[in-house]
C-alpha cells in the first residue's frame, strides 16, 4: 500500500497529497487527501488496478460525467475524475461521520422513525437521480453515508460508468455489479436493462435491514443469496420486528416484488407510502402461511408450470454467468512445512497461525534472532516471507487473524494491542490500544478482542470506541449460563456467518479438562447457549456446519441451525487424531473455505526430565536413578522448569509444572538417603527460584495468570517453615504488563536485579530495592532483548545476554556502573552465562549448543583470558524462550546440574510433528454428514 501510495502522490503532485488510507470497497481503494488548489480533505477513489485494466480510461472519464452532474442535498457530488500514471480516480467531499453500515454493525437494529427518515432521504436523492437517467445500482449500507443526522449517497453512477466504459468486459475482473444481499431479481439474473425500480428493490433491503437486524435475503454463500432473491418471497418484516407499524411494513413488502412491475412505480411513491399512515398493500399482500389471496387470480397449473421452468432456468443462467460456478471441489491431503524447528510447538497452530478466508494464504508466527514475527506462505509458493509490519507480534499467542474479504491481517502484539497490516504486509495500523487475545474478525467488520480481564470487547475493524461485551464471564449478561459464581475464561473466539453471533470456547478456572465448552454467544442480546461440553474448540464450515474438537483430537461436526443457535443433526466424528496439548488446546486450524491445517497426534501426556551431574569433561551422572520430573512449557510461558543449586551444594530448587499450567517450587535434598522431595509452595504459581547467600531461603515470583497478585517478589525458607516475607510489593505496571521472570539477589541482600519480560518492550534488566515500587532500568533498550543476568561472586560485574547485534551473545558490564563499559564474551553465539564460585571463570551455552568456560583475568577492569569448550551440552534441556537459566554450576566449579529428557510417555516426537493440509476438508465433512459418498 506504500508503494501504491508514494506513486499516487507523485502522479497526482500538485493537485491532491494522499494523508491516509480510509478504506477499500469491492471497486476501489478509498484514500483521504488534501485538495491543495482549494485546501479542503477530500476522498479519493482509486479503481483497483484489476479493474482499471480492462477499462477505457477516456471511456470511464466520459461516463462520469453523468454522475458529475448531479446536484442534491442527500447525494454526494463529485468533484473531479480522471487519470494519473495508469491510476482511474474521482473525487468527492469527505464526510466527517460514519456510513449506515458501521451504524448497523454497532446497533444492529434501528429505530422504526429513524430507519423511515433515513429511507425516505434516500429516496429523494433516488427520485432526483433517476429523474436524470441516472441509476445508482448499488445501493447498500456502506454507500450511505450519515453526517448531522442525514443520509447522503455515495457513489451515484459509478457502478454503471464502470459498467459502461468497460464494454461489456466485466467478467474479465472477476468483479461484479451490485452487492448480493442488496441486488434485485433482474440484476441477480443479468438483465441488460435496469430501471430505477432495481434501486427501490435495493433500498427495500436496506429499510428491511434497519428494521430487522438482517437482510430479507441471508445465506451461507453469495450463490444462496442470490437464488433465494430469484426464488423465494421475502418474510413479512413484522415476523422479526412487530412494532414496524402496517403502512412500513406493506411498503418494504411492496418494494421487494420479484417482479419489478409489482414495485412501486417510482421513489417518490415508495417515500410517501413510508409516510402515509393509510397506506396499505392490500394488493400485493401475500398470506403468510403460503395461501392465496381472495381477490388475487390464481396461476392455472400450466401457466404455473411454465413459469416455474422459467425461473429455474433463471436461476441456472444467473448462477453459471454472474457466479461462474467452480467444478466439484477435490478433497487433497499433503504435509505443510512452515517452520524450519523440527518441533512444532504446542499452542503455535491454534494461537500463532491463520488461513486467509479463500485457504490461498497461510500466516504463523515465528521466533527470528530479534523477536517474534508473523511470516506468510502462498499456496502456490515453496517459499515463506516475513510480513512486514509484524515485528512485533505477541509471542505464539498473537491470534492472526484474516479480514473476512482476505484483504487484511490483525494480530495482537507484546505491547498488548490489536493491529492490522494489509495482507502483503505494510505500515501497521492500531485498532485499539489495550487488547489482548482471542481476536476474531466478524463478517460486516467487527472485531472481538480479550480484554486482559476474561471479558470480550468489540470494536469495528477501522477503530474507534469499543464496547464491552462480556464483563470477565463471572456473573452478569450470560441468562444461560448456570454456573454464574466461576470464572470463566474465553480461549478461542469465531464469528458465525451473518455477524451476528459467534462461538466461544471457554472453561472455568483452572481450565482442566473437565472444565471446557463451546458455547454460541448472541451479540445483540449478548446471551450465550452452550451447545456442547467437553470440547475445546470450534468452527463454522461452508453450507451451513459447525465442527468441533474433543480433548481426545477428534473432531465431529454437524448441520447447523443458526437461528436457533442448535444443531438441527447429532454430531458424527469427521476427523481423529488431532494433537491436543498438555494445557488442552487443539492444534488445528480451519478457513472459512473449509481449508484444514493441524498436527497429528498427541503430546506426550507425561515428558518426563532426570536432574544429572555433568562433568567438565561431560560425563553424566544421574543424580538420583529413581528420579524424574514433569517440566511442563506452556507455549511462551517463562516458566519451564528453572533450577538453582543452594550455596552449599547440597539441595536443589527447581520448579516443577503440571498439565494444567500450574506450578510449584520443590526442594531436593541431595545428601539424604532416600533423596527428600518436599514442596515449598502451594499455590500453582511459583517460579524462578534463587537462593539466599546463607543458604536459609529461597526467593521466588509468583507466575503469569494470577490476576490478583499484589506480592510480585517472595521469600520463604527453605525447610518450609515461617511465613512468606513480601519483598516487593506491586510494582506499578509489572504485575498487569509485565513479569518478573530472572531474579538476582546483591551482596547487600537489599536490592535485586530482575529480568522482566511480556510486557510493552523486550525483556530489560532493571534493579529494585526491597520494599520499594520504584525500580531503576540497568540494561533496557526497548529494541533489543537483554536477558540472563548474572552477578560476579564479588558483585563487580553483570554477565547477560543481548541480540543486539542479531543473534544473542553474551556481555559483561561493570555494576553498578552498567554503562562505564561493556565486554563481548561470546564469540559465535552465546546464552545462559553463570558464573563460577571462584569468579574466576565465566561459563554459557555458544551457539552450537556447547559448554563454554571463559577466563577472566583479575584486574581493575573486566579482562578475558582464553576460552574452552567444555562438552555438547545439546543432549541437556536448554531454555528455548530465554525464560530461566536450565544449569547450575556445583561448589568447587568441577560439576553442573542439567536436565536431560527421558523416553517419553506417548506418541512419538514423530507422530507429533507432523503438520497436515486438507484442501476443501469442508466437502469431506459434508460428506460424513450427509452420508453421501463424495463424487
Amino acid at each position: 500500500m506504500h508503494n501504491q501510495t508514494d506513486r499516487l502522490n507523485t502522479a497526482l503532485a500538485g493537485r491532491y497529497r494522499t494523508l491516509r488510507h480510509l478504506g477499500e470497497g469491492g471497486m476501489a481503494n478509498v484514500y483521504l487527501c488534501d485538495d491543495i488548489k482549494h485546501d479542503r480533505k477530500v476522498a479519493l477513489k482509486l479503481l483497483k488496478p484489476e479493474l482499471a485494466a480492462v477499462l477505457g480510461a477516456e471511456r470511464f472519464v466520459q461516463e462520469i460525467k453523468t454522475t458529475a452532474a448531479l446536484q442534491h442535498p442527500h447525494i454526494l457530488p463529485l468533484f473531479d475524475s480522471g487519470t494519473a500514471d495508469g491510476f482511474l480516480f474521482y473525487v468527492m467531499p469527505f464526510i466527517d461521520g460514519e456510513t449506515l453500515r458501521a451504524k448497523l454493525d454497532r446497533e444492529t437494529q434501528l429505530g422504526v422513525d429513524e430507519s423511515v427518515r433515513i429511507a425516505r432521504e434516500v429516496l429523494d436523492a433516488l427520485q432526483y437521480a433517476h429523474g436524470h437517467g441516472v441509476i445508482h445500482r448499488d445501493v447498500k449500507p456502506e454507500n450511505i453515508l450519515l453526517h448531522d443526522g442525514h443520509a447522503i449517497v455515495a457513489d451515484f453512477g459509478i457502478a454503471l460508468a464502470v459498467s459502461a466504459a468497460a464494454g461489456g468486459r466485466m467478467t474479465e475482473t472477476g468483479l461484479s455489479l451490485g452487492t448480493p444481499p442488496y441486488m434485485s431479481p433482474e440484476q441477480a439474473t443479468g438483465e441488460k436493462e435496469i430501471t430505477g425500480r432495481s434501486d427501490i428493490y435495493a433500498l427495500g433491503s436496506v429499510l428491511y435491514e434497519m428494521l430487522a437486524g438482517s437482510t430479507p435475503h441471508t445465506g451461507s454463500s453469495a450463490q444462496q443469496i442470490i437464488m433465494k432473491i430469484i426464488a423465494q418471497p421475502a418474510e413479512p418484516v413484522t415476523k422479526y420486528r412487530k412494532s414496524v407499524p402496517p403502512n412500513v411494513a406493506g411498503a418494504v413488502s411492496r418494494s421487494l416484488e420479484k417482479v419489478p412491475g409489482d414495485r412501486f412505480e417510482s421513489a417518490k411513491a415508495f417515500s410517501e407510502a413510508l409516510a402515509n399512515q393509510a397506506y396499505t398493500n392490500a394488493t400485493f399482500a401475500r398470506a403468510t402461511d403460503g395461501s392465496a389471496i381472495p381477490g388475487r387470480r390464481a396461476l392455472s397449473l400450466p401457466v404455473f408450470a411454465a413459469m416455474s421452468t422459467l425461473v429455474v432456468a433463471a436461476i441456472a443462467v444467473a448462477l453459471w454467468g454472474w457466479l461462474k460456478p467452480a467444478a466439484h471441489p477435490v478433497v487433497s491431503r499433503g504435509r505443510v512445512v512452515l517452520w524450519d524447528t523440527p518441533q512444532i510447538r504446542p499452542f503455535l497452530v491454534e494461537h500463532g497461525l491463520a488461513i486467509s478466508p479463500d485457504g490461498g494464504m497461510v500466516v504463523f508466527e515465528d521466533s527470528t534472532a530479534s523477536g517474534w514475527q508473523l511470516f506468510a506462505k502462498e499456496r502456490d509458493r515453496l517459499d515463506v516471507r516475513a510480513v512486514a509490519g509484524t515485528a512485533d507480534v505477541y509471542p505464539v499467542f498473537g491470534d492472526p487473524t484474516f479480514s473476512p474479504d482476505g484483504a487484511w491481517i490483525a494480530f495482537v502484539t507484546r505491547e498488548l494491542k490489536v493491529k492490522k497490516v494489509p495482507r502483503g504486509g505494510g505500515a501497521p495500523i492500531v485498532i485499539v490500544e489495550s487488547g489482548n487475545v482471542p481476536l476474531a474478525w466478524l463478517d460486516g467488520g467487527t472485531i472481538l478482542y480479550g480484554d486482559g480481564s476474561y471479558g470480550l470487547r468489540a470494536v469495528a475493524q477501522d477503530g474507534g470506541i469499543p464496547r464491552q461485551m462480556l464483563k470477565g464471564m463471572a456473573s452478569g449478561r450470560t441468562t444461560t449460563d448456570t454456573t454464574r459464581t466461576t470464572r470463566r475464561i474465553i480461549r478461542k473466539v469465531a464469528g458465525l456467518p451473518g455477524g451476528g453471533s459467534a462461538l466461544i470456547a471457554t472453561c472455568a478456572l483452572p481450565c482442566d479438562s473437565t472444565t471446557t465448552d463451546l458455547r454460541v454467544l448472541d451479540l445483540r442480546s449478548l446471551t450465550w447457549t452452550v451447545l456442547v461440553k467437553d470440547v475445546l474448540n470450534g468452527w463454522p464450515l461452508p453450507g451451513g456446519v459447525v465442527a468441533f474438537v474433543r480433548k481426545d483430537g477428534g473432531v465431529f461436526a454437524a448441520p447447523f441451525d443458526l437461528r436457533a443457535r442448535k444443531f438441527s443433526r447429532p454430531p458424527v466424528l469427521v476427523l481423529d487424531g488431532v494433537r491436543i496439548s498438555n494445557a488442552f488446546r487443539a492444534d488445528m486450524a480451519v478457513s472459512a473455505d473449509g481449508t484444514l491445517i493441524y498436527v497429528a497426534g498427541a503430546v506426550p501426556t507425561a515428558s518426563r526430565y532426570q536432574p544429572v551431574w555433568v562433568t567438565r569433561r561431560g560425563a553424566t551422572t544421574p543424580i538420583d536413578s529413581g528420579w524424574t520430573v514433569p517440566l511442563y512449557t506452556p507455549g511462551t510461558c517463562t516458566c519451564n522448569g528453572a533450577l538453582a543449586l543452594s550455596p552449599d551444594g547440597r539441595r536443589l530448587a527447581l520448579s516443577v509444572w503440571r498439565a494444567n499450567g500450574e506450578g510449584d517450587i520443590y526442594i531436593k535434598q541431595l545428601d539424604a538417603v532416600p533423596f527428600a522431595l518436599t514442596p515449598l509452595t502451594f499455590t500453582g504459581d511459583g517460579v524462578s527460584p534463587v537462593w539466599t547467600a546463607d543458604g536459609r531461603s529461597v526467593v521466588y515470583s509468583e507466575a503469569i495468570g494470577n490476576e490478583a497478585e499484589q506480592a510480585p517478589l517472595l521469600r520463604r525458607r527453605a525447610d518450609g517453615t515461617g511465613a512468606v516475607d513480601t519483598l516487593l510489593p506491586t510494582i506499578g505496571g509489572v504485575v498487569t504488563t509485565r513479569t518478573i521472570i530472572e531474579i538476582v539477589p546483591t551482596r547487600d541482600t537489599a536490592r535485586f536485579i530482575l529480568r522482566l519480560d511480556l510486557g510493552p518492550r523486550l525483556p530489560d534488566i532493571i534493579l529494585a530495592h526491597q520494599g520499594d515500587t520504584t525500580t531503576t532500568p540497568l540494561i533496557a533498550d526497548a529494541a533489543i532483548a537483554e536477558v540472563y543476568p548474572a552477578l560476579s561472586p564479588d558483585g563487580r560485574w553483570l554477565a547477560y545476554a543481548s541480540n543486539e547485534s542479531g543473534r544473542f551473545e553474551v556481555y559483561v558490564r561493570p555494576f553498578p556502573d552498567v554503562n562505564a563499559s561493556r565486554v563481548k564474551v561470546s564469540e559465535a553465539g552465546g546464552t545462559e552465562p553463570r558464573w563460577a564460585h571462584s569468579g574466576r571463570e565465566l561459563f554459557f551455552r555458544n551457539g552450537a549448543h556447547a559448554l563454554v568456560g571463559a577466563t577472566v583475568v583479575p584486574a581493575a577492569t573486566f579482562t578475558l583470558g582464553g576460552q574452552v569448550v567444555l562438552f555438547d551440552a545439546g543432549p541437556f534441556v536448554a531454555d528455548a524462550n530465554q525464560s530461566a537459566r536450565s544449569y547450575d554450576v556445583a561448589p568447587g566449579d568441577q560439576r553442573f546440574v542439567f536436565m536431560r529428557k527421558v523416553a517419553p510417555i506417548g506418541p512419538t516426537a514423530a507422530a507429533q510433528d507432523k503438520l497436515v493440509q486438507v484442501t476443501n476438508w469442508a466437502a469431506e465433512v459434508q460428506a460424513k454428514i450427509t452420508g453421501k459418498p463424495q463424487e
